[in-house]
């Protein structure tokens, strides 16, 4: 472990190395160790992802690379021998390891009183959820940024409306990896206000805002990456506040729901979408009973 001093604060931040070993993807480990690591203020892993590792041989090129890196490490492995082969390595390192879906599995098993899957990788099988999570980003795909007819946005789950910089397209890509068909359509001043949305019958609609200082800000640095000219309503402070009250008027008289993205990242996002699209699900499904 070892520090270095922040940029124009006199704290130090910490860093030490992280080694993920998987024998998958490493999807999963990366994922949790970033939102386990989020929780620490100052502290900056320097992460070292060994994935796929199914073999013997790769288990010590792994210890080797541990032996050369002190650290934490963090695993899901399911082989039994691979196992024994990286926490007896750790031991005689005199490093820590941990097995990091180990309580969540052993929990579950003991609720459910089920046997344990060994087979590695199991979440990313080729089944009916994978190809529904492609399918669903074909869609998003075809359907980005107003592409498509009214009748192709139907066979949607969910449509997203907003002015322009409002995340749409990534919150959709997003959506779509959890298997949601998502598409986009933006508002552009006098020339599309979502009116051709009214009329959708399946998907739920939803409407994205943005306060006015953050979406200018947000549209000056896209023109500033484009080596392009700031002398447009695309960056004027008064235009763009205009537009936005527009677009968040038209979203109320319509009764789309409405989510303000201004201090959400895309996860926070599509995961107030989904509650939603949840929320809607539910309701009609009470009312076919």
């Amino acid at each position: 472990m070892n520090a270095a001093r922040t940029t124009g604060r006199s704290r130090l931040a910490t860093y030490f190395h992280v080694h993920l070993v998987s024998d998958s993807t490493g999807e999963t480990l990366n994922a949790m160790a970033k939102a386990v690591v989020a929780r620490f203020d100052g502290v900056i892993p320097i992460e070292h992802i060994y994935a796929l590792v199914r073999s013997d041989r790769q288990m010590e090129r792994v210890l080797a690379e541990i032996a050369s890196a002190p650290g934490v490490v963090l695993h899901t492995l399911v082989d039994r021998e691979l196992r024994d082969q990286l926490e007896e390595g750790c031991r005689v390192l005199d490093m820590p390891q941990i097995a990091a879906l180990d309580p969540l599995v052993g929990a579950l098993s003991r609720y459910l009183g089920a046997a344990l899957s060994t087979r590695v990788g199991a979440q990313h099988a080729l089944d009916t959820d994978y190809f529904n999570r492609i399918s669903a980003l074909d869609f998003a795909m075809a359907h980005d940024d107003g592409q498509g007819t009214t009748e192709q946005l139907e066979g949607a789950d969910v449509v997203l409306c907003g002015v322009s910089r409002t995340s749409k397209t990534p919150t959709c890509i997003y959506l779509a990896h959890r298997g949601i068909r998502a598409a986009n359509v933006p508002l552009v001043p006098n020339q599309e206000d979502g009116e051709r949305l009214v009329g959708l019958k399946n998907p739920l609609v939803v409407g994205l805002t943005v306060s006015p200082d953050r979406l200018v800000q947000i549209r000056r640095n896209r023109i500033d990456g484009l080596n392009a000219s700031h002398t447009s309503a695309y960056t004027d402070q008064e235009a763009v506040r205009d537009e936005t009250v527009k677009a968040r008027r038209a979203f109320e008289r319509r009764g789309w729901p409405v989510i303000d993205v201004t201090r959400r990242s895309v996860e926070e996002t599509a995961a107030a979408i989904i509650n939603v699209l949840n929320e809607r699900r539910t309701q009609r499904a009470g009312a076919n009973w």
